[in-house]
């Protein structure tokens, strides 16, 4: 669903230009020097975070990593600054990038955990390349990632759950935590928007963590 244009949208996110980064491959590499007082904290990176609730939530519970999110939609992304901001987040940046340009943006092995949280399924054939979990995305990922890094990732769409615990092994990432109904029980973790009204709707929710390990050769 499109949304609407924000009133105000250049105001707005001039009011919380500190959180968002400007020329970010300048920071290829030494991202973590953002954080003065500890260059040597977990790097966190959320693909895509639209309002930001999950992000901004995330980040306020574990102020000692560094979080950097992505966001192609400004009149999304200025509420999610606009939410760090009220909480005066000294942990969290956002990028304006689209998630082809990591290569550019991260050095090799730079970051420690990725967050895909409900990514657009593109349920075409024809454009599963532009799917989050695609391969030549996952192989973007394993390359940034840490040994033992992580990738948690959450949607509610079944096929695209299923698509990717396919995409997954194929890369070299190891799945673990898998549920097709996370929030069974009882809630678990930080929600975003999306996942707020999908729960309350009564959807189930997919969630799983894939583990980097060795590529098979």
């Amino acid at each position: 669903m499109r949304m609407r244009k924000k009133k105000n949208l250049d105001t707005r996110m001039a009011h919380c230009s500190h959180w968002l980064v400007q020329a970010p491959e300048d920071h290829k590499g030494r991202w973590r020097e953002l954080m003065v007082q500890r260059t040597d904290c977990p790097l966190y990176l959320e693909i895509g975070c639209g309002k930001g609730r999950f992000t901004v939530e995330t980040a306020a519970a574990v102020p000692d990593a560094l979080f950097i999110a992505l966001e192609r939609v400004a009149d999304a992304m200025v509420i999610a600054m606009e939410r760090a901001r009220a909480q005066r987040l000294s942990s969290l940046f956002f990028l304006d990038e689209d998630a082809s340009r990591l290569p550019e943006l991260f050095s090799l092995q730079e970051v420690d955990r990725i967050y895909i949280n409900f990514c657009d399924p593109w349920p075409s054939n024809k454009h599963a390349r532009r799917r989050l979990t695609h391969t030549s995305f996952l192989s973007i990922y394993w390359q940034l990632l840490k040994p033992g890094g992580e990738i948690h990732f959450k949607t509610d769409n079944q096929d695209l759950f299923e698509y990717s615990l396919f995409q997954f092994p194929k890369e070299g990432f190891a799945l673990r935590d898998v549920t097709r109904n996370l929030h069974g029980q009882e809630v678990c973790g930080v929600m975003t928007d999306y996942e707020e009204k999908f729960h309350s709707e009564g959807l189930p929710i997919n969630h799983c963590v894939a583990v980097k390990t060795e590529k098979n050769s």
